[in-house]
């Protein structure tokens, strides 16, 4: 009677744990696929992987997850391809609204809009995951490929992009950020990192967008005053599509030929990037100069520092549309690296001073990268004294290295 009796708990306890443990379902693509995959996101538990075949998955609505500690992976990103070309409704192709989601080795293609996107997750992690309009670049293609937004603690890893009509690989309004070893071409911009805090943009590779990688902040958003962003090891090169942007998008003025450009933010390090062939600008440092009623906003940069960078063969044939102030001053070639130099007005006048730009050694193929502050706040307040200036030492200092980001604890 003892035996049958353990044996009833062993049995019963052995079923608890088969209960408990993570689940994989195999799905491969068919008539069928869309309402199995979207009926496992739906039923899933944390813990759960929803492994996906190999083959083409043809959908023509969005799929949806808000069940945290689950995993979508599939056999690589050329192998296992969602398809959205015949998408008829849903705004995006997938959208997840949930924490400590790993997305891995899958690609997501051709959607009527973003690809796919977070809301307010706490740990994400895209993994050698694949977004792409295959058609090549159109102002009709969606406007992001990974989009994370109001999120903390993501990854996005060994990623690519391709196509999106605003950013390629966008993280904005969040915190705690790693870009690394990614690739995103022919994108407007193929990196963006937006109103954030705390971000690394390391190891990745920005080509044939309209603009490499951009740091922005802008009014008008619950999360303000982007700082402390490490854009360092990466290859920024040949970024030469033309701006393709929906009219109204921010990107939309982003020049052609744009290497990295930082607009607004505060205390970010550019360093160790090989940034190369880029029309208007190798590295491009702006103010917000369109009007805004948001009193909370700083459209200023302050503490940029930009160090042990190789620049080669930019600011060749500046884009006389989005970059006037830069072809209005400087007749031919321009500088590798580039300040529109407007301060606060008290700072102009000499009244209280701020470490705006602090340049390190930046190196070219003739020696040493060359600079130029243009000065643009003298050039509106008192053209006839404008001046630029191309001295590098006057912005020589100290460089302060930004601090590694960590995630929280058991995320990623």
């Amino acid at each position: 009677m003892k035996k049958k009796f353990y044996k009833i708990l062993l049995n019963f306890i052995f079923l608890i744990i088969l209960t408990n443990q993570a689940v994989s379902e195999t799905i491969k693509p068919g008539p069928q696929s869309y309402e199995e995959i979207q009926s496992a996101l739906i039923f899933a538990k944390p813990g759960d992987i929803i492994d996906l075949d190999e083959g083409i998955f043809y959908f023509e609505d969005g799929l949806s997850l808000n069940v945290d500690d689950v995993t979508i992976q599939g056999k690589g990103m050329n192998k296992t391809i969602l398809s959205f070309k015949n998408q008829k409704s849903g705004a995006e192709g997938l959208m997840i609204t949930s924490n400590k989601v790993v997305l891995k080795d899958f690609a997501i293609e051709d959607t009527i809009g973003d690809a796919i996107v977070v809301k307010g997750a706490e740990g994400i992690s895209f993994i050698r995951i694949r977004t792409e309009w295959t058609n090549g670049p159109k102002e009709t293609n969606g406007a992001y490929g990974l989009y994370p937004v109001q999120s903390k603690d993501v990854l996005i890893k060994e990623c690519i992009a391709i196509g999106a009509s605003d950013a390629g690989i966008y993280v904005g309004q969040s915190e705690r950020i790693k870009v690394l070893d990614s690739i995103a071409k022919f994108n407007v911009a193929g990196i963006e990192i937006e109103n954030s805090y705390y971000a690394e943009v390391i190891g990745n590779h920005a080509e044939h967008n309209t603009g490499g990688i951009l740091v922005f902040d802008l009014p008008d958003l619950p999360q303000q005053g982007g700082h402390s962003v490490l854009i360092a090891k990466n290859k920024v090169i040949n970024n030469d599509t033309k701006n393709f942007a929906p009219e109204g998008n921010i990107v939309g003025k982003t020049p052609n030929g744009t290497g990295i450009m930082i607009m607004a933010n505060e205390n970010i390090e550019v360093r160790d990037n090989d940034i190369r062939n880029n029309a208007t600008a190798g590295i491009l440092i702006v103010s917000y100069q369109e009007e805004t009623e948001d009193k909370n906003y700083n459209p200023i940069p302050n503490k940029i520092y930009i160090h042990n960078n190789f620049l080669s063969n930019n600011g060749y044939d500046v884009d006389k549309k989005r970059a006037g102030p830069i072809s209005d001053v400087i007749p031919g070639k321009a500088p590798e690296i580039i300040w529109d130099g407007v301060t606060p007005i008290i700072e102009w006048f000499g009244l209280t001073s701020s470490d705006r730009i602090v340049l390190g050694k930046n190196f070219s193929e003739e020696g040493e990268a060359d600079f130029v502050n243009l000065n643009l706040m003298t050039k509106y307040l008192l053209p006839r004294f404008h001046k630029i200036d191309k001295n590098n030492q006057n912005y020589f200092g100290s460089i302060q290295s930004l601090k590694s980001v960590n995630f929280s604890e058991g995320i990623n």
